[in-house]
């Protein structure tokens, strides 16, 4: 599954690259250009903009208004409507910045391009082979983790709800 986002949803489209989905994106492109990339590379669209969810749909193609106000809104709402597990794993996780997957590297290799601290505390590195980013699961994967168990913990009230209306 492949998607484009439009230029409100740039933190979004980080968490879904972090979760394993290829995201194109950037601020400058204009309804032309995504939707262009929604046709050529048969991507859905995720956006805020309800005029351009509407076109999009009535051109034939997929695409997803998003709502909510929290990222753990958005992310239950998306993993509702396309079974988008709200888990990392780091095999199939893509570079929040640029979109390419990520590769497991070793320590030895990255030594003088991490802090000495960094080293010390963590074994298990990744990098981005297009942009050289750095990552491993740092302290700053508290917060990750946090948000992905609200994002589910508001994918299974929709869920129950859901099941209530039906």
């Amino acid at each position: 599954m492949k998607f484009v986002a439009d230029g409100m949803l740039g933190k979004l489209t980080r968490w879904l690259r972090m979760l394993g989905y290829d995201v194109k994106y950037s601020n400058d492109l204009d309804d032309a250009h995504l939707l262009s990339l929604v046709k050529k590379e048969k991507r859905i669209l995720l956006t805020r903009d309800f005029e351009l969810y509407r076109q999009t749909v009535d051109k034939g193609f997929e695409a997803f208004y998003v709502e909510g106000q929290t990222k753990e809104g958005k992310l239950a709402m998306l993993a509702e409507r396309f079974h988008i597990k709200l888990d990392i794993d780091m095999a199939n996780s893509r570079c929040p910045k640029c979109n390419t997957k990520v590769k497991p590297i070793s320590k030895e290799a990255i030594k003088d391009k991490v802090e000495q601290s960094t080293l010390a505390h963590y074994d298990d590195f990744w990098i981005c082979p297009k942009c050289k980013q750095i990552y491993w699961q740092g302290s700053h994967w508290t917060k990750i983790r946090k948000s992905l168990k609200m994002a589910q913990e508001t994918f299974q009230k929709l869920q129950k709800s859901e099941t209530r209306n039906a």
